[in-house]
Formats: structure tokens, sequence, C-alpha cells
């Protein structure tokens, strides 16, 4: 397939750079770098114990939210690369799109959230994302953070939604009012076709979602499992399940590429990426649709089942008692941690301080404290 976007893609000449200038790298360009940052970060490895759907103990086979990353990846980079737009900034920002999630995944988040609103503030994991870049990791002796280039952070801050001036105060350096560069408007799309297919996958694994029940509630799947039956007659239905798995993953795949590219018929270049109205990355109505009806599924099937339930109800008010506790005790957590965030306010010391934590970390530290 001919690049049909090359001229939409970010021109590296044209980054705005880093916050602290460095000297360039003999071979490697600044988004290579970035990505290299991200895989070396701390918060990137913590992703290994952070949940993804299902949480740690129930198999050693289900995605966890680094695997997860490592899957929107190799999905973004493929896609950019068809497109002809920028393989590099869409893997450093595919590789950093989740480092801000705290422990139990979207459950946690929304928990977090909810203790910070009783103070007036919020936490959102693309906010917490570039806190972790921009100061928490202390790696370099010259800058705090990561020191990402400008291209790197506006799409992170960009990852879920655009935002007007004015409307987010502290984001307001990352050019409010317009749409990010392609590469960073793939990610989300990416990673909708990562969460998708693989919680499908895990959820059959689990003995959640049964092929009758995708069949009748996905066409497209239907129509996947029916050819695999009829290729592959003798292949045990776990087999067949991969099979039409992957063939979900290369039609939505496809669809995104024909929707983005119909939709940027017309636009010259990054300039008018970002003056458009709004994003060019998108599924065809068909995928589109295809995409709804695999979301309804899940959430049916695998996000509100009685197990997920109660283990999301169960951390989450874990995670309220410990708020609760390290609020009243401070001294709980760490001396160092304590004198490095100083300067943050009591409330958002101990939320950072939950929000860093593995899923793992999290139930050792109730354990200790009796939670």
């Amino acid at each position: 397939m001919t690049p049909a976007l090359a001229h939409l893609r970010f021109p590296l000449e044209k980054s705005r750079g880093r916050r602290y200038p460095e000297l360039a790298h003999p071979y490697r360009n600044p988004f290579q770098r970035d990505r290299d940052r991200v895989v070396h970060a701390r918060a990137f490895r913590r992703l290994e114990n952070k949940t993804q759907v299902f949480t740690a103990g129930v198999s050693d086979h289900f995605r966890n939210r680094l695997t997860h990353t490592i899957e929107v990846s190799q999905i973004a980079r493929t896609v950019a690369g068809v497109l002809g737009v920028d393989e590099d900034l869409t893997e450093a920002l595919a590789l950093a799109h989740d480092i801000g999630h705290p422990p139990f995944g979207h459950a946690g988040e929304d928990q977090l959230d909810r203790m910070m609103r009783r103070f007036g503030e919020r936490f959102d994991h693309n906010l917490q994302a570039l806190r972790i870049v921009e100061s928490f990791e202390s790696r370099y002796a010259r800058f705090p953070g990561l020191n990402l280039t400008f291209e790197v952070r506006e799409g992170m801050a960009k990852h879920s939604r655009d935002f007007e001036r004015g409307e987010i105060p502290e984001l307001e350096e990352y050019l409010p009012g317009l749409r990010p560069p392609i590469e960073a408007q793939l990610i989300d799309a990416c990673d909708e076709i990562a969460y998708d297919t693989a919680d499908l996958d895990d959820g059959y694994h689990a003995g959640l979602v049964t092929i009758e029940a995708a069949c009748s509630a996905s066409g497209k799947f239907r129509e996947l499992h029916e050819a695999a039956e009829m290729q592959f007659p003798g292949a045990p239905e776990r087999v067949r399940m991969h099979e039409v798995v992957r063939g979900l993953i290369d039609w939505l795949v496809s669809g995104l590429l024909e929707g983005t590219v119909s939709a940027a018929q017309g636009l010259g270049d990054v300039d008018s990426v970002r003056a458009h109205p709004e994003r060019v990355v998108r599924f065809t109505p068909a995928t589109a649709e295809g995409s709804a009806q695999l979301k309804r599924f899940l959430r049916a099937q695998v996000y509100e089942s009685e197990h997920l339930v109660l283990e999301r109800q169960r951390s989450v008010e874990q995670i309220e008692r410990l708020f609760e506790l390290l609020l009243a005790q401070p001294e709980l957590m760490p001396a160092a941690y304590r004198e490095d965030s100083a300067g943050e306010s009591l409330h958002r010391q101990v939320c950072d301080y939950i929000a860093g934590m593995t899923d793992g970390f999290f139930a050792r530290t109730c354990d200790q404290l009796g939670i």
C-alpha cells in the first residue's frame, strides 16, 4: 500500500524541542530518544504489575497494563508505517500513553479522582503521565523528569481528547484549540483496537465470553468464526478463537486506515491537520459500528461480570481506606518521598504516592498497615 498520508507526517525539523536544550545524539533522532527514555523509566516498568482488566493471580496469561501497552505500540507503529507518518513519534506516544495509570486500572483512577474532588482537585491518568515525565522520574543530572520533546508531551496531554484555551489551565502551553499531529491522534484509536480484541480474548479464556454469545453480539465476529470453522474444521475451539481475534484486529486496522485516509482528503500539511475542526484519525462507519458492538458486548459479559465488579469494589474500598489513613498519619509514607514532595499539599502527596503503586505493592502496603 502506497503511504497515502506521507505529506501529513510531522516534520522532525519542526519540533519545538525540549524544555531543557540538549546536544543532538550521533545516531538517534529526538523521537527515538524519547521512546527509549520512556522504556527505561521506572513508571514504565511498573506497568507490568498494574491491572488491565483481570487482576494478577487470576491467570499468568491475561494482559496486564504493560503487555497491553506493547500491543498498542505494535498496532500503532504498523498503522503509522502504512500511512507514511512518523513511526518513532507514534511509538514513543504509544509506549507512554498509560504510564499515569494508578493500581487497579480505571477503577483506581475513578476512586482517586473522587478522593481529590473533596479538595477541589482532580486525578486524571493523562495529566499524571505528564507529571511523571516532567518531574517525578529522576534519571538525569542536568534536568528534572525525562525532558521529552514538546510533541510527545503534547500528544500525552491530548491522548483522550482535545481542549480549548482556558479549559485546563495546567495544559495551556500545549496548543489548546488545535488538534495534535496525526501521530498523536492514532494512539487513541489503536488503543481501542488493542483492548477490544484483547479483552475479548482474555474474556473467553476466563470463561466469561462464549463463542455463541459473541456471534450473536457481533456480525463481524460471526462472519470470521464461520470462515474459521470452514477453513479449520478440526481445530480446537480455542484455536479458532485466536483466528477470529486476529481477523478482528486486521479488520479494525484496515477500517482505521481507510477511514483516516478518507477523512484527511484535502489536507496539505501538519498545520492543516492542527487547524482542522475535528480529528482526522477515525474508523470507517462500518468498523466504528463493529467496534461499538464489541464494546457493548464486553461491557455486559466481562466488565460488568460479577467477579470483576466485586474485585473493583474491593479495590476501591481499600484505596479509600489507605488514602484516609495516610492523610491522618503521613509519617507512614517513606521519609524520602515526603521530603521530595514537600512542595505539594498533603492530599496531593497521598494521591501521588498511591497512584505510583503497583497492584502488588498496594496489596503489601495494605497488609502491613492492617487495612
